[in-house]
């Protein structure tokens, strides 16, 4: 492997690793009780802030794509994400959102005309379990709507990414990531206006934790997952492993328990699983 290809893998698993800060930073600095307000107050913002940094409006054949991009990395992905988090114990959301990689590679087949390679496939379950692995004891009270909700976030953000790889000529990483992110985030705020209501007056820690959602969380974070998927391919989706793996650390580390041997065996298998999925990148085409 290059040390090109293993710069941008790195820079790009940056992004799984941000987003794993997302739960606690919620939870600790954030109003809890208007999860889909605190997101399209994210979203909206970052990509206010990304388009700041580079001013760009969309042609008309790129309104389509931006649209949809929009929609089933954010708009779609977040509102299904929150109704699962509300009727599921975390740790099962987080092993259902863990299923994305296997979305990714059967969705490539149509819309990419290309076949996961074996050992993808296996990679992808052995991430589910090792996900499962660390987040064992916390699969009670199971909800079929929640475990719906999971998967369909799953499967939405697993076709935005193959979908950036499909049309990968359609604005730069950056434009890419501003208008996906305005345009999910302008979605997403009337319905959380309507179904959540306005939220408390903001504190000083509200503003803290909005300030480092907004800009490292989702601004860079998209970004550098976007510019990722251009030069790798969808199956960075095998660097979402990540994201788990690094909120039950943050959680662990938070409310200063240990990792059990199941648990280690869990992030072991995550970290292999996320190597190989990335590694065995170069599947074969369809003719």
């Amino acid at each position: 492997m290059s040390s090109s290809r293993l710069f941008i893998i790195c820079a790009t698993a940056l992004a799984p690793c941000l987003w794993g800060t997302t739960y606690i930073v919620f939870t600790e600095t954030l109003p809890v009780d208007h999860p889909l307000l605190v997101a399209a107050l994210r979203a909206l913002p970052a990509g206010f802030l990304l388009l700041m940094v580079s001013p760009s409006w969309p042609t008309r054949d790129k309104l389509v794509p931006y649209f949809v991009l929009g929609l089933t990395n954010i708009g779609l992905f977040l509102a299904l994400l929150f109704i699962a988090a509300a009727r599921l114990p975390g740790g099962v959301v987080a092993m259902l959102i863990a299923a994305q990689p296997l979305f990714v590679a059967f969705l490539a087949i149509p819309l990419l005309r290309r076949l996961p390679h074996g050992g993808q496939v296996l990679a992808a379950f052995a991430g589910i379990v090792g996900v499962g692995f660390l987040v064992s004891g916390s699969t009670q009270n199971l909800d079929s709507l929640g475990i719906a909700a999971a998967l369909g976030a799953a499967a939405s953000m697993a076709l935005g990414t193959v979908l950036i790889e499909r049309w990968g000529r359609v604005g730069t990483p950056l434009s890419v990531a501003a208008w996906q992110l305005t345009i999910g985030g302008a979605l997403l705020l009337p319905i959380a206006l309507v179904v959540e209501g306005l939220p408390p007056m903001p504190t000083v820690l509200n503003a803290v934790g909005f300030v480092y959602l907004i800009g490292p969380g989702t601004a860079l974070a998209y970004w550098l997952w976007v510019r990722g998927i251009g030069q790798i391919g969808s199956d960075v989706a095998f660097l979402g492993l990540l994201s788990p793996l690094v909120a039950a650390v943050l959680g662990m580390a938070w409310l200063g328990e240990e990792l059990s041997l199941v648990q280690a065996l869990g992030a072991v298998l995550i970290l292999l699983s996320a190597a190989a999925g990335v590694i065995l990148s170069k599947q074969k085409k369809l003719p």
